[in-house]
């Protein structure tokens, strides 16, 4: 497999927190929302900051790489949907940032700016570090873990040896290495990223070996424990301004109860935790991880997006596949002030066998669910219908195989005319939940005169609901249909809950413009223990 890694990048758009003086707290967690496998490092030279990145799997979610100029293959290489960034690296070496991840792909021509590194067999979840003497390793995931030095200069590697097994637990991956005090330290997920899962480290005097587990294993994990947040793993290790060290994980909230029912809507999010005792002498006992009160820093925030003139779309909205082409978005086209434009796609968010990602894309977009009680809303603006089948709507979006859709939709009626006539259309996509069947009612004639209000709200954790109504007129609001969030988490929780806009002509090859505005999403309140919830 092709391991991609960046030479040099000089911002990152995933910032976590800036340390001012004493402060010491935190707050979990840190990154909320869909953010899996988070890899941080302290930079001081940048204004004492920590920077972190995330798996994106497929979508251009905010990561270090945001735009598709960055990887140009990513908007026609692939119809798949899991086959983008895997568990990033992220490390700061003699003034430059050095993301690497695993970038499943063949075809090259498209790439300039970055160094592929060629490991041998299928592997995932790859490490950077940077020895003292100046060489360079590269870690990855496999039974055992493996690595092998690189040259970055041509990107050719050594032949790879075998790291640690692990404590034996399934699915070994995720490897970091760290130097401290004359030991090499490896730290690595194991158990699965389920119920199981969990970091364990292990020591050695050289990198061939041999490897001490530490007695304390594992490092972190709450597996086998009722805690509120599960399937804790995939830690990085860094070092504050203090040297202090600290933790990031990711882990699914809800305990284990519901996670058994496929209810964790929001997916794997990200949680700091401090690292008890030192990286020298005896190997550090394990950690426990507490929950605490708070809001992170850029994350969390609400939206307020009006797509006035000279706007842009927010860099932390995603396409779940890149714009197929610049006119697929625009903002405050000539006529349309304060709206934001979308190109209807051919195929719809589920899409269809006729799929070809080198000739058409997906039009969407979302941001991430960062709160357990929250309200988005959004209007859509009627009268956009050409063809039966013309859909503009609101989506709780997991991926395209997982996602509750509500919209306006052109329908021919059922009179002798059969004339195209707006309706509300419910319906949703899963793979493990028993789908819920297709609403489908008239829009009051009064409601067309102006845009349509829509809302999604949580009425718990486990159950969301669609609301509607005029948007000049919103004491006439109706609840429409409530949902099932174990719809949307049939994957193992491996992206998370998304919420946006989506148009599409349900397989019609004639195209329409959809027009909607005022964006909003604002958190309620954060569910962060089973008996704890802060509100906003």
């Amino acid at each position: 497999m092709r391991i991609l890694m960046i030479k040099e990048i000089q911002s990152l758009t995933v910032i976590l927190a800036t340390v001012r003086g004493n402060n010491v707290t935190h707050n979990n967690p840190i990154l909320p929302g869909w953010h899996s496998d988070s890899s941080c490092v302290f930079v001081p030279e940048f204004d004492n900051t920590f920077f972190c990145t995330t798996s994106n799997f497929m979508a251009l979610a905010s990561n270090a790489l945001s735009r598709v100029a960055q990887l140009p293959e990513v908007q026609t290489a692939t119809n798949e949907q899991f086959t983008g960034m895997l568990a990033n690296t992220l490390r700061y070496h003699k003034g430059k940032f050095y993301p690497i991840s695993a970038w499943i792909n063949t075809h090259l021509a498209s790439w300039s700016d970055y160094l592929f590194v060629q490991t041998s067999g299928f592997t995932i979840d790859p490490d950077i570090f940077f020895d003292d003497d100046g060489t360079v390793v590269v870690a990855s995931s496999g039974s055992p873990i493996q690595a092998c030095y690189l040259d970055m200069t041509t990107g050719n590697t050594s032949q790879p040896w075998p790291l640690w097994n692990g404590t034996g637990g399934a699915s070994a991956e995720g490897p970091h290495i760290f130097k401290k005090d004359g030991y090499y330290y490896l730290l690595i997920a194991e158990g699965g990223t389920q119920l199981g899962h969990r970091a364990s480290i292990a020591r050695a005097m050289n990198l061939t070996g041999p490897w001490e587990a530490s007695p304390n294993n594992p490092l972190v994990s709450n597996s086998g424990t009722n805690e509120h947040f599960q399937t804790v793993g995939h830690v990085d290790l860094f070092q504050d301004g203090k040297k202090k060290w600290w933790g990031v994980a990711l882990f699914t909230r809800g305990g284990p109860a519901l996670y058994n029912q496929s209810i964790f809507p929001m997916g794997r999010e990200a949680v700091l935790f401090p690292v008890r005792g030192k990286m020298q002498g005896p190997l550090p006992k394990r950690n426990s991880l507490t929950p605490s009160k708070g809001l992170s820093i850029a994350r969390g925030a609400p939206d307020v997006v009006d797509s006035s003139p000279g706007s842009k779309i927010p860099p932390h909205w995603i396409f779940w596949r890149a714009p197929f082409n610049s006119s697929t978005f625009q903002i405050s086209p000539k006529g349309h002030p304060n709206q934001l434009q979308i190109q209807s796609a051919r195929a719809n968010l589920t899409a269809d066998a006729q799929l070809n990602a080198s000739r058409e894309g997906l039009s969407a977009v979302f941001r991430r669910q960062e709160h357990i009680f929250f309200n988005y809303t959004v209007d859509l603006h009627p009268n956009f219908g050409k063809s039966a089948g013309d859909e503009l709507g609101v989506s709780n979006f997991l991926n395209q195989d997982q996602h509750v859709d509500f919209g306006i939709v052109y329908l021919k009626n059922t009179t002798s005319s059969g004339a195209l006539q707006p309706y509300f259309r419910f319906r949703a996509n899963s793979v493990r939940y028993p789908i819920p069947q297709e609403k489908i009612e008239p829009i009051p004639q009064s409601w067309l005169t102006s845009p349509i209000h829509i809302r999604i709200s949580p009425d718990n954790k486990s159950s969301y609901s669609f609301f509607a109504s005029p948007s000049t007129r919103s004491h006439e609001e109706r609840h429409i249909v409530d949902y099932s969030t174990a719809l949307l988490a049939g994957d193992g929780a491996g992206s998370g809950g998304l919420v946006g806009v989506y148009a599409t002509t349900n397989g019609n090859s004639a195209t329409f413009r959809g027009y909607i505005s005022r964006w909003r999403y604002s958190g309620v309140a954060q569910k962060i223990d089973y008996d704890t919830l802060v509100s906003f």
